[in-house]
């Protein structure tokens, strides 16, 4: 990857650097920050600051004011001043001081020269790749990531690679390049800014002209914030139950059938969500906003992990597997774009913190914490009556319930059974798993290979847990026949959602061949169907002694398999009726009863645009 910016360096096109040497010359200071507090005429001034007050109470130390750049705004401001100034024929920026360097990429470490098979560039060619240099600064050991030993000083904390590095050379293997050295001051000495950029900066976001037209207060005149909270004062409440996901469209398609089950089957009394599985965890706005258009606000939902665990917070390699866009990450993270016409929910995903539960300073509105997924299972357990258990639904990774299990010590005594969707049982039939974006994992599913020391906790414990492989799963994975079912079953605000959103995923993997996997987030929805209906889908199971195969370094890693010397086992969903799961699904989502309250965003903003009905007396 260090290559490619060497390739842009030396592609003939005319290049102006603003490396850190200038950028760390303007610091955020004090005088900066409250000159902008008191200059917020426009919208986007107002938006600005707000981003850059979140930064400032969140800092993880107290040297904000000294370690906070202005990066990327500042790189703005040289390249519009660098434009402008060349148009009309003058010379230098007015924000940088600019001059000419011969420099490159260094994309390699010394000694140069010698080849030890991590330079995909010399070793095992006779002619370097691209041209290069056989012992210049691309040909000696390229580090192979964070923990490469190679980079490592003995004793120090300290690497010692230059990967990426951007040095001064002479001869070929140099690229004369126009590079920002520092920041200039500002040239007016009685204002309390002391670089050009900062007043600048501050007038450009307050013109008037161009300026932004609403926020949304503005924009909806009767705007409201309205949380839906149902009565359930005269239901006989049951099973309290745990929804574990990893926000794939499976997943939310299950939240929305769970929602919908009769209070009396099941209670969801909280969400934990993955953020090592199919999407970011800031798309928990998502999960708000469905239980938003459901009326339950009063559901919370606990953030986990967003890496697999005992990995580092940087460097983890399971969610790379995880395609990025196509199906994935990015695509997830919007619903493809659908979760814009979802209701929007009061409750955000926000960086707000408070010093009660760790946060160096407490934020504007530290009661808008994000709550945590242990916080949120804490929670839970301390309202249960003596008698009650809880029942864990698991849609992604096991994380979450992994760290229930080594953090809290009584907590198999409450768990009364775990639904596991995910694991591909590798036996006779020789039947491959679904890590598609890894050839050589041959015989692993997504939701245990995301976190194998997760899955191995859990599997492998005491807890009472029945699984949906993979296997099952696949039976329940058929566009045409959930859609059928729909089409035939009432209309709800819900339903139409759904199958706006299955239409979109069929219609992905009929056109694309990066969207061929979208059958998969099908299956991921009997686990809530076998937890709601149980024998109405006429399921068989069987008991299983395995064991998971934990070592993410060889191809086996991820498998699950069956080993009668194990002392771990799992009831296992085998069969059901999958003419009976369709049809419990598309019905339930088609019942009136626990309906949407409010159906989209735009009969939400219907409601922010007219005056609020004033209560008879």
């Amino acid at each position: 990857l260090t290559y490619n910016p060497h390739q842009v360096f030396h592609s003939g096109i005319p290049i102006t650097l603003v490396p850190l040497d200038a950028t760390n010359r303007i610091p955020i200071n004090e005088e900066f920050f409250f000159e902008f507090q008191r200059h917020q005429s426009t919208y986007e001034a107002q938006y600005c600051f707000k981003s850059l007050k979140m930064a400032r109470d969140t800092w993880f130390n107290d040297r904000f004011y000294t370690s906070y750049f202005m990066w990327d705004s500042f790189t703005a401001g040289v390249a519009i001043s660098s434009m402008r100034n060349d148009k009309n024929g003058e010379l230098g920026n007015d924000f940088a001081e600019l001059e000419y360097m011969n420099i490159t990429v260094v994309t390699s470490n010394k000694p140069y020269g010698v080849h030890d098979g991590s330079n995909p560039l010399f070793d095992g060619r006779t002619t370097p790749k691209f041209g290069l240099q056989k012992f210049g600064v691309h040909s000696g050991h390229v580090q192979t990531g964070i923990t490469d030993s190679f980079c490592h000083v003995k004793g120090s904390n300290k690497g010692q690679c230059e990967d990426g590095y951007t040095k001064e050379v002479s001869g070929p293997e140099a690229a004369h390049i126009r590079v920002a050295t520092k920041a200039k001051p500002n040239m007016d000495k009685n204002s309390p800014l002391d670089r050009e950029f900062f007043r600048s900066f501050l007038e450009a976001l307050n013109v008037q002209e161009n300026s932004a037209c609403f926020d949304i207060k503005a924009q909806f005149p009767f705007y409201r914030e309205i949380l839906y909270k149902p009565d359930f004062t005269h239901k006989n409440m049951s099973r309290p139950v745990i929804v574990d996901m990893d926000m794939s469209p499976g997943d939310f398609i299950s939240l929305i059938y769970l929602l919908k089950a009769p209070i009396e089957a099941i209670d969801v009394k909280g969400i934990l969500v993955s953020g090592n599985g199919w999407a970011n965890v800031a798309s928990i706005d998502i999960i708000y906003d469905i239980l938003h258009m459901m009326g339950r606000d009063d559901i919370p939902v606990g953030r986990g992990n967003t890496t697999a665990l005992g990995t580092p917070s940087l460097g983890c390699d399971y969610v790379s597997i995880i395609p990025q866009g196509s199906g994935g990450l990015i695509d997830s993270d919007t619903l493809y774009g659908l979760a814009r016409s979802l209701p929007r929910s009061p409750r955000r995903y926000t960086a707000e913190n408070s010093v009660e539960h760790g946060a160096p300073r407490n934020t504007d509105h530290p009661e808008l914490r994000q709550p945590l997924a242990f916080e949120v299972w804490q929670s839970i357990k301390e309202q249960l009556d003596p008698s009650e258990k809880i029942t864990i639904l698991t849609n992604g990774p096991l994380t979450n319930l992994a760290n229930i299990i080594l953090s809290d010590k009584n907590a198999s005594s409450v768990i009364e059974k775990v639904y596991a969707v995910g694991g591909h049982i590798r036996d006779e039939d020789g039947s491959k798993g679904n890590v598609f974006t890894v050839p050589s994992i041959r015989y692993a599913e997504f939701n245990i290979f995301l976190d194998l020391l997760a899955a191995k906790t859990v599997l492998e414990s005491s807890l009472d847990i029945t699984l949906v492989p993979l296997s099952s799963q696949r039976k329940a994975a058929s566009f045409q026949s959930i859609l059928k079912a729909l089409k035939h079953a009432d209309h709800t605000p819900e339903s139409s959602f759904v199958h706006r959103l299955l239409l979109l995923l069929h219609d992905l993997q009929r056109k694309h061949r990066l969207y061929h996997h979208m059958d998969m987030f099908l299956g991921e929805v009997l686990g809530a169907v076998y937890l709601v209906e149980g024998l109405n889908i006429k399921p068989s199971l069987q008991s299983k002694t395995i064991s998971i195969v934990a070592n993410s370094t060889a191809g086996t890693g991820g498998q699950i398999v069956v080993d009668k010397q194990s002392a771990s086992s799992v009831k296992v969903l085998a069969d059901f009726s999958v003419k009976e799961c369709y049809s419990r699904v598309a019905n339930s989502l088609g019942n009136k009863v626990q309906s949407a309250v409010i159906g989209s965003f735009e009969e939400q903003t219907a409601v922010w645009s007219r005056p609020p009905q004033k209560l008879e007396t």
